[in-house]
């Protein structure tokens, strides 16, 4: 297998995933197509080696599938997505096996991804079995504590079972699991999104541990925006399955271009209550489109503010007709706007 030293860890290019609807009776009887949910529309993005790229959107926005579509955990519709120089989609069997160990996928929940008849050192343990890592069941209980160790836990840890530990103790097993078999790259699905505030951020140090100790790389998945400015090096929107802008993390939070971006952060509290009352809050109208029936041009102008409030009847129907591409508004940043301007938020 050959190795691509040189550009980034994991490209991803031009991806859809996509899922059949339900075919209801109405749509026998007047033999109606059935709908398709574009979840994931031509999304575009690279991470660096010992980079951590954020991405954030409300629910429904598409960022889990677009995580799972690059492991392939969901087949992805169309697209490439290359690891290190190799294209994921197209590798099977040996191949496809040794790059699910360079990739790996943290989930949101902690104890329906752990199963709760296995102690959780025999789980570890299997990982290792399966990936053929460790010599015998005692260099293999050796490696197990010693990753039980490198995420904080003791020890005694290995003989429990999952409903015997709290969430933060949980969701350390489901990172040494992934650990495991010695990944570059780390898929971290909302990691810390069901534990306590003062757990969320033991597990966020922990994460930054990890990185600095081994190089790895992360896709963050997120919606708390706070956690994503303490860990994060750049930081890619999502809106209806499309990313909307993407950037490093300093310049996407002090100068946001996209509306979208501005109302996200807009949410996000401020510690300085004289800061906090002097902010205006960005409200979007309506909820989320369906992703079987999205709006024609700019996806995000039904609920857009500026759409509403700031433009022109002639900008408006450009908003209407034309599907605004990704374009640079910045040094590294883009936009998916057609009337991308910076704005001051937090």
């Amino acid at each position: 297998m050959t190795m691509a030293s040189d550009g980034p860890l994991l490209k991803v290019e031009d991806l859809h995933v996509a899922f059949p609807g339900r075919r209801t009776m109405s749509d026998r009887a007047n033999r109606r197509p059935v709908k398709v949910f574009q979840a994931v529309r031509g999304v575009s993005f690279e991470i660096r080696r010992g980079e951590t790229l954020a991405l954030v959107g409300e629910s429904g926005s598409g960022k889990t599938t677009t995580a799972r579509g690059l492991l392939r955990l969901t087949e992805p519709s169309s697209g490439t997505v290359t690891f290190d120089g190799i294209d994921v989609g197209t590798a099977s069997g040996s191949e496809l096996r040794r790059l699910r160990e360079r990739m790996q996928i943290v989930f949101q929940d902690p104890y329906s991804s752990l199963n709760p008849r296995i102690a959780v050192g025999a789980a570890i343990a299997e990982v290792l079995a399966v990936h053929g890592i460790g010599g015998g069941r005692g260099e293999r209980t050796d490696l197990v504590l010693g990753l039980l160790r490198d995420v904080g836990l003791g020890t005694e840890i290995a003989g429990r079972y999952p409903h015997e530990l709290s969430g933060g103790q949980r969701q350390r097993v489901g990172i040494a699991r992934a650990l495991a078999v010695g990944p570059e790259l780390l898929v971290l699905d909302e990691p810390v999104s069901a534990l306590d505030a003062s757990v969320q951020a033991q597990i966020i140090n922990l994460l930054e541990d990890l990185q600095a100790q081994r190089g790895l790389a992360y896709l963050f998945v997120a919606h708390d925006l706070a956690v994503v400015r303490h860990i994060a090096d750049r930081v890619a929107v999502m809106y209806l399955g499309r990313i909307v802008e993407i950037g490093d993390v300093d310049d996407i939070f002090e100068r946001p271009t996209h509306p979208y971006t501005q109302a996200l952060l807009s949410a996000v509290p401020i510690p300085d209550p004289a800061k906090e009352r002097k902010r205006t809050r960005i409200l979007l109208s309506g909820d989320l489109p369906s992703p079987a029936d999205p709006p024609s041009g700019c996806r995000f102008r039904t609920r857009c503010f500026k759409h509403r409030d700031e433009l022109s009847d002639d900008e408006r129907q450009r908003c209407i007709d034309e599907d605004p591409p990704l374009h640079a508004v910045g040094g590294d940043q883009h936009s998916a706007c057609h009337f991308a301007a910076p704005r001051t938020i937090l």
